[in-house]
């Protein structure tokens, strides 16, 4: 289809892009890539593409440079079968050669994880007749719930019940710089906590009645309880021995903690490794003018940096439509396919190629026609049959050019544009929705200035931004390693009405 657009462009400001005068900022039509000189006519064009499926073998890095987040649980569901996370993660304590004083004996141990929440969405229960078992002090308990952010089924036989394991590691894990992948095989031995995790994580102050002071408090977290023996055996009986003195002996000496879930089906939820510790609560004799005592004290294990943590992901693809996607090697990149698995955490991209036939008509018509490329968008729909269901839908991709150097000329140049969005979803709460991945740059250098044609490739995930100042990492850094999510969408598929399509707009003088 081809359609003519006249006039719906101002000129403001113009620079020299290629051939043709160009505006520094893109109109609203695709957000930055239709730019039109003064008394142009526009004409848009639509080209086939062919879109295919690559294999990553279920696989991706996933140490500790790779996951801000670390993502635990398991979701089941046809098109993409099973997936279940672990997380292993060395510790380090607070404080090396620790003193815990005569006659130490832990009272308790609980790991401390602080996954994503929904702080807009609280429930509060308060006791007033509270009664806090450490002196039997009257007070106030207040505990607020706020339901950890999901991704899969929020409620399987009308609950969101997990049970989390915590395993003590046996194998080493080396440096946390060093690289690792989702597929590592990671040994562990006896289980040392648990905990039957509802789907909420919980903050709890407790105030003394006399005075309004705090007694106790913590903020919202998931609080798993550990085995106060191991710790008391592992640890409090070591107190002196070389074991504990030094980051080199205690990492080979306590060699990690594995979290995992029981069940094969639910949902994922993420958490951030660098705020998650253990805490051992132990008593000790204190004597002060002959009087001898056992004050209540704590000491901590950080699992924050430098601590090497890995994600595990396993799957089981029997009987799913996913399971058929060959090897990357064999991907089919001729004629294409026509669904499109995209999927985190290793799971399957996608390749598009714009073909060389479509590449010298648009040559053709810069060389003859002396057209200017001033708009174009690779539109994607969501398959309105194969992923009809209520799953979030991703709202943006990791998006290069295959044997990608570096960002693509589009988010290179306009990132800090106000308006500007390499990816745009639309209706993404109806079926179908679609995505416009814009290419403007990119194809007027394939065209204007002989720049190689290469494959793009789309991963589930998005660039990773620095909190900080707002801009991207680098092109290296995205969240592939921990995004939960999962899509299907229209690839080439020529009966197809929302097959996937490069929309072009050119213009002449």
């Amino acid at each position: 289809m081809i359609k003519n657009i006249k006039n719906i462009f101002q000129i403001a400001s113009v620079i020299v892009f290629g051939s043709v005068f160009l505006y520094n900022c893109e109109p609203e039509a695709d957000a930055l890539g239709e730019q039109f000189f003064d008394g142009a006519d526009g004409t848009e064009v639509q080209y086939d593409l062919i879109a295919y499926n690559i294999n990553n073998n279920d696989t991706v890095r996933s140490d500790a440079q790779e996951i801000p987040l670390a993502t635990l649980g398991a979701f089941s569901e046809g098109i993409f079968g099973m997936q279940k996370t672990a997380f292993v993660s060395q510790l380090r304590p607070s404080l090396f050669d620790p003193v815990f004083g005569d006659n130490a004996v832990v009272d308790s141990v609980v790991m401390v994880i602080k996954p994503l929440y929904a702080s807009d969405s609280v429930t509060t229960s308060t006791d007033e007749n509270y009664i806090h078992p450490d002196g039997n002090i009257a007070a106030k308990k207040i505990v607020n719930a706020y339901p950890v952010y999901k991704y899969g089924k929020t409620k399987i036989n009308g609950n969101t019940n997990f049970n989390i394991r915590v395993h003590e590691v046996t194998d080493f894990l080396a440096a946390g710089s060093d690289i690792s992948y989702s597929n590592k095989t990671v040994n562990y031995g006896s289980e040392i906590g648990h905990k039957l995790f509802d789907g909420k994580v919980y903050s709890t102050s407790i105030t003394k009645d006399a005075d309004n002071s705090s007694i106790w408090s913590h903020e919202a977290s998931l609080r798993i309880p550990m085995n106060p023996t191991f710790f008391q055996t592992k640890i409090i009986a070591k107190q002196g021995s070389a074991d504990l003195k030094d980051a080199a002996s205690f990492i080979r000496y306590f060699r990690g903690v594995r979290l995992s879930v029981d069940e094969n089906d639910g949902y994922l939820f993420r958490f951030t490794p660098e705020s998650a510790e253990i805490i051992m609560y132990y008593k000790s004799d204190k004597t002060e003018n002959g009087t001898v005592t056992r004050p209540q004290s704590s000491f901590k294990f950080t699992m924050g940096a430098p601590n090497a943590h890995i994600g595990l992901y396993t799957y089981n693809r029997i009987d799913t439509p996913v399971a058929t996607i060959p090897p990357a090697s064999s991907s089919n990149t001729v004629t294409g396919d026509p669904k499109l698995y995209l999927q985190g955490m290793g799971g399957p991209s996608a390749g598009i190629s714009i073909p060389a036939s479509v590449i010298a008509t648009l040559k053709d018509k810069f060389k003859n026609d002396k057209i200017g490329i001033m708009g174009a968008k690779i539109r994607v729909y969501t398959d309105e049959i194969a992923w009809n269901n209520k799953f979030q839908k991703p709202t943006s991709f990791v998006f290069l050019q295959k044997g990608a150097t570096d960002f693509l000329p589009e988010l290179a140049s306009f990132a800090q544009l106000p308006q500007f969005s390499l990816v745009k979803a639309f209706d993404l709460d109806k079926n179908p929705g679609y995505y416009d991945f814009t290419v403007t740059q990119t194809l007027k250098e394939i065209i204007e200035s002989e720049a190689p044609n290469k494959d793009f490739i789309i991963h589930a995930g998005e660039f990773r931004v620095d909190p900080n100042t707002g801009k991207y990492y680098g092109y290296r850094f995205d969240s592939r390693s921990y995004t939960p999510n999962r899509v299907v969408l229209v690839g080439t598929d020529p009966g197809n009405t929302k097959k996937i399509q490069l929309k072009v707009i050119y213009g002449t003088k």
